[in-house]
């Protein structure tokens, strides 16, 4: 469920005047799953907030790097027996007692699935048409007057059973999880309309009510499924997938000319006289769900994104097979251009525009490319002129939820290879490299090997050492925009796309080994001239 289908909002408030509780809450959208927490300390437990931040910390964590093998049910279950036991014993080792206590709710959205599961008081509903539904279970006692003691919590036994339950979810959708500081202030129906508003208009709400002095730690995360994600359709969709392609083949109409890369899985392929490309699921994909999840959303970007940077995409509507088709582009890629000569200086600019504006369409949609060289990028001609499409829809991600080291090795950023997500200034870097490339036919920092962490400790040679034709104004860009420190690289594309679109603004730049002198030479030849002007005025008046 991505960022655009699921929104999200938190809040909490401390009892009295007190400035913090012992409730914690997290929420994480990511790309695969969006997992929410709430954990309400057990108010008599010393380290009560402790416990509640750990643990949903923990939860979170974990089941963002569960094993892909594990089923929904096993993950939670596990992570949730983990932490509870890794508190109990710490309670029981550092202070002899209980301590490190908490209420948890937790939920998972997975495609059109909610998975829950609480311990405790705290609590979890759903707001369908109207109708508000708890979907937990309290651990509490039944009795009258007995009803804030709890039966189970994380912490307080070394062994918990959580209470656990799966829902299928639909558009419009709002799921609410609360500490008892919610509920025992706001109706049922107060809450039903409240969830509509979002979180901090409940807690607030129920904040009022005792004029801004609460009697208890008051916390609510709300979910609004906007729509379900656009990729369960396609993924659900009946498909063949193929061991072997071959040449001449026809599917479903379009007949298989040659393939396109090695793999065999991309072709040119021809349908009533028009020549198409074609890309095949991977083999993989009939077992492995990982790598058919990938297609399926490598699929989704190509059809999603309209714009004129990308080859058109579509997803045939009677297809019996599991593929999409592209426009075919005639040309080469800019790797195969530049393999004879370097890029000329006015294309370099032009290629530089491309990228820049490229990104930043991909970025008002929360994406990145993730993979931008030289390979990816096609040179076809239009009019005459030569234009630049960009290729690779598999690479494309959400901005910020990418922490490995997907991508190219040559082109990644150094933060990159400390796990560091994708972000504008990773791209950027990436830009940076291939505009280098492109110019000079070298990589600034050398050609860098699939799981080699390399070292950035030298500074890349002046691409205008390796190609006298580039000015010194578009050496400042490039050298910045492959800067190793991120604090001295370009923050964002328009920082960038401005100072290509204004060579005069460009400041130069420096290395970090540059001497003081180089850095400011006009200032020492000034202040060597006014120096020796004065020497001289001394001299002739003593002598």
């Amino acid at each position: 469920m991505s960022k655009e289908n699921i929104e999200t909002s938190g809040f909490t408030l401390a009892k009295g005047t007190q400035l913090k509780g012992d409730d914690y809450f997290e929420v994480k959208v990511m790309e695969n799953i969006t997992v929410a927490v709430v954990c309400d300390g057990v108010g008599s437990s010393i380290h009560g907030a402790e416990a509640a931040k750990r643990t949903a910390q923990f939860l979170v964590q974990s089941l963002k790097n569960r094993p892909r093998s594990w089923s929904m049910e096993k993950s939670i279950r596990h992570f949730i027996e983990n932490i509870n036991r890794v508190l109990y014993l710490e309670s029981m080792e550092q202070y002899e007692r209980q301590e490190l206590v908490t209420t948890l709710t937790l939920v998972v959205i997975e495609g059109d699935r909610l998975y829950g599961a609480n311990v405790g008081d705290s609590r979890i509903y759903l707001s369908r048409n109207g109708q508000l539904a708890q979907l937990s279970s309290d651990h509490a006692m039944d009795e009258e007057g007995m009803e804030n003691v709890l039966t189970a919590a994380i912490g307080l036994e070394e062994s918990v059973e959580p209470y656990y339950f799966e829902n299928n979810l639909q558009a419009g959708d709002r799921i609410l999880l609360c500490s008892d500081g919610l509920y025992n202030e706001l109706s049922p129906e107060e809450l039903a309309e409240g969830i509509k508003v979002g979180a901090s208009f409940l807690v607030k709400k129920a904040s009022k009510k005792h004029n801004d002095d609460l009697p208890d730690d008051t916390t609510a995360v709300v979910i609004e499924i906007k729509e379900l994600d656009p990729r369960l359709k396609l993924k659900q969709t009946d498909l063949i997938i193929q061991e072997q392609y071959k040449k001449g083949e026809e599917i479903d109409g379009y007949r298989l000319i040659k393939p396109l890369i090695q793999n065999n899985r991309t072709w040119l392929c021809e349908k009533k006289g028009v020549q198409y490309v074609i890309k095949f699921a991977p083999p993989e994909a009939i077992e492995d769900e990982v790598m058919l999840d990938l297609f399926v959303k490598e699929v989704w970007m190509a059809n999603r994104l309209k714009a004129g940077f990308f080859p058109k995409a579509v997803i045939p509507r009677k297809r019996t097979h599991r593929y999409y088709i592209m426009r075919y582009i005639e040309g080469v890629s800019l790797k195969e251009y530049i393999a004879k000569k370097p890029l000329s200086v006015d294309l370099g600019v032009e290629l530089a525009h491309f990228l820049l504006k490229m990104s930043q369409y991909l970025i008002r949609l929360n994406l990145v490319h993730g993979d931008i060289k030289p390979e990816n990028i096609i040179v076809t001609k239009r009019k005459e002129k030569i234009v630049f499409k960009m290729v690779d829809f598999g690479s494309i991600t959400e901005a910020y939820s990418t922490v490995t080291r997907a991508g190219t090795p040559s082109y990644l950023a150094p933060e990159r290879f400390k796990q560091a997500p994708i972000t504008e200034q990773t791209e950027i870097y990436a830009i940076g490299v291939t505009l280098y490339e492109a110019l000079t036919q070298k990589f600034p920092f050398g050609e860098i090997e699939p799981f080699q962490t390399p070292s950035f400790e030298k500074d890349p040679k002046h691409p205008s050492r390796l190609n006298p034709k580039i000015p010194h104004w578009l050496e400042s860009v490039i050298l910045r925009a492959i800067e190793t420190d991120p604090d001295k690289r370009y923050h964002n594309y328009s920082e960038m796309l401005y100072e290509i679109d204004n060579p005069d603004k460009v400041q130069p730049y420096f290395d970090r080994h540059t001497s003081f002198i180089e850095r400011n030479e006009m200032m020492v030849y000034k202040v060597g001239f006014i120096t020796m002007f004065i020497l001289n005025i001394i001299q002739l008046l003593f002598f």
